[in-house]
């Protein structure tokens, strides 16, 4: 199968975790599930773009939040290759908007954190309480998320990133 997580010239770890469609559906409903039991009632989702935009659509759904935003950040360039630090892209969130909002911050995985960090150190400087929330966690990771669905350190294959962007037909 091909792929869009390797970068140009490397391969795909044999060891991974493939998240299948079926599963991400429960998977998403277990953690708004464990943000209702903890008391955590989040006026607005904010998924990290682009893998935690599937998750924080079906947690919000599962969640009954309608108000759902998007921080998009890139840092990971292919397996375990990544920029020098991860970078803000436009278009921006509102961040005005969030003053003494509760926000459920929700992403793909946790593997160095850095993404995960620094939105929540962002949305931290506007909102009134900032939780997290992952599919899966790495144990290196520099931010232990307060929900999290599955422990791993293994690579992930997630539906959404499975195949490669589609082409023109002729």
């Amino acid at each position: 199968m091909t792929t869009t997580e390797a970068g140009p010239g490397q391969e795909l770890p044999s060891d991974r975790e493939v998240l299948d469609w079926e599963t991400f559906g429960a998977a998403a409903r277990e953690i708004a599930q464990r943000v209702v039991d903890s008391g955590f009632a989040p006026d607005v989702v904010v998924s990290i773009a682009r893998g935690g935009l599937p998750a924080g659509g079906a947690v919000a759904y599962a969640l009954g939040t309608k108000a759902v935003g998007t921080m998009n950040v890139e840092f990971y360039t292919g397996v375990d290759s990544t920029l020098p630090e991860p970078l803000l892209l436009p278009p921006l969130l509102d961040t005005d908007a969030m003053a003494d909002l509760r926000a459920l911050v929700v992403d793909d995985v946790a593997d160095s954190g850095e993404t995960l960090a620094l939105v929540q150190r962002l949305l931290s400087t506007h909102c009134r309480e900032v939780r997290t929330a992952v599919l899966y966690a790495k144990p290196r990771s520099v931010v232990d998320p307060d929900y999290v669905w599955r422990r791993t350190d293994r690579w992930i294959t997630f539906p959404w990133s499975a195949l490669p962007p589609v082409q023109p037909q002729r």
